[in-house]
């Protein structure tokens, strides 16, 4: 089964600075119907406008991953990180216990984007850590990439949660397929292009939550970016 979650049905805020989409309820958005998938609590798409960004504040008991379409993002932690995320980064923060971070668009020009997903954990209370990869174009492009796992498998960012992320950039006409084991479930989310998922066909921002299936068939109809996340 595949249900098909539009970019336009997501929720929606708009602060001047950031314009943010919400594929499940959060923050001022709330929707008893779209309030996670397994223990995907959280995907948000935002769009920072240049020298703006998130202040200082707390996070506890969440696995937090950032991919950044395009621009930079500044972060600094209370664990005394400090980094720049760009295309091709993934950054993995795990709250654990608690954690405070602010997230800022370091450029006096240009607009950052990106996706930040929240996975809930499969212990509490663990101490706060963090991670950050690159992983270059030429290893997501015409392949489903893992670069989050939870045992950190080809050198991805290892997660508390049984839950793998692939990020893939998949050009025109070119096919893919991944498969499913008993009882998993699967979510796609686009960020641009055009992807046909078994008898669906996804525009940019759209997600597909995939229940009930061993095999996901997936065709590029436009050259396209997107995530997939396998989650017990």
């Amino acid at each position: 089964m595949i249900t098909i979650r539009k970019s336009d049905d997501r929720g929606y805020a708009s602060h001047g600075w950031l314009e943010a989409r919400h594929s499940f309820s959060f923050a001022n958005y709330m929707d008893p119907a779209h309030m996670g998938f397994g223990p995907l609590r959280v995907i948000n798409q935002d769009r920072v406008q240049p020298g703006e960004g998130f202040g200082t504040h707390g996070h506890q008991d969440m696995e937090i991953l950032t991919y950044v379409l395009s621009g930079s993002l500044e972060h600094k932690d209370s664990m005394g990180t400090g980094s720049r995320i760009v295309p091709g980064d993934v950054q993995y923060m795990s709250a654990g216990k608690g954690v405070t971070h602010s997230e800022f668009n370091g450029s006096d020009e240009e607009l950052v984007e990106l996706f930040q997903l929240w996975i809930e954990p499969a212990e509490l209370g663990a101490l706060p850590r963090y991670g950050q990869r690159h992983f270059p174009e030429d290893e997501r492009t015409s392949k489903l990439r893992v670069v989050a796992s939870p045992d950190g498998r080809e050198d991805s960012l290892e997660i508390r949660q049984d839950a793998y992320m692939y990020a893939s950039l998949l050009p025109t006409g070119e096919k893919l397929t991944h498969a499913v084991q008993a009882g998993r479930r699967v979510w796609i989310q686009l960020s641009s292009g055009r992807l046909q998922v078994g008898s669906e066909v996804l525009e940019p921002g759209d997600g597909a939550a995939i229940e009930e299936q061993t095999q996901i068939d997936i065709e590029s109809l436009a050259d396209s970016e997107f995530l997939l996340l396998d989650l017990a």
